[in-house]
């Protein structure tokens, strides 16, 4: 029988807890999004409005918000999907920086910019949302209007004052 050396068995017990430490500090570790450093570019994910109840206001606000410009963008590009769609395939669908965090990740997006239409009684409410996942950031503008007409008259304007 060949029996081993204290020294070399110690050895190997060392190396293979320092090996089991470095697993587990990797796996402590949690991903977050990288920082923007002076290199990289901003990326503004726009997303398409949906609703059923005013489907024309929803084009102009797709169409509004699909040609805003927002500062220290870099790349805008259109998603073929809205916020809604986004947040089922996520799994998460609550109006929270959390959620919008988790879509704008998902979408490789550091801003997102999405509008929601909603029934106020008879009257069309709009409301407009820019994220900004750096900051962690939703700001939102939104304005009941006294019709449909008047709502797809207004979107532009509640789109550019969402963007400023």
């Amino acid at each position: 029988m060949i029996s081993e050396n204290p020294t070399c068995y110690y050895l190997r017990w060392v190396r293979f807890e320092r090996f089991v430490l470095l697993v587990f500090a990797g796996a402590c570790t949690h991903a977050h999004a990288p920082p923007v450093g002076p290199g990289d570019k901003i990326k503004l994910v726009t997303m398409p409005a949906e609703s059923d109840a005013f489907p024309a206001i929803a084009k102009a606000a797709t169409t509004a918000i699909a040609n805003a410009k927002l500062a220290g963008v870099d790349e805008s590009v259109p998603s073929k999907v809205s916020m809604e769609v986004v947040q089922l395939s996520i799994e998460c669908v609550d109006a929270s920086a959390s959620c919008y965090e988790a879509a704008a990740k998902s979408l490789a997006a550091n801003k997102l910019l999405f509008a929601s239409i909603e029934n106020d009684g008879k009257k069309p409410k709009i409301s407009i949302t820019v994220f900004d996942a750096a900051t962690r950031s939703p700001r939102t503008k939104e304005r009941t209007y006294d019709s449909e007409a008047a709502a797809i008259a207004g979107v532009d304007a509640l789109v550019t004052e969402a963007t400023r």
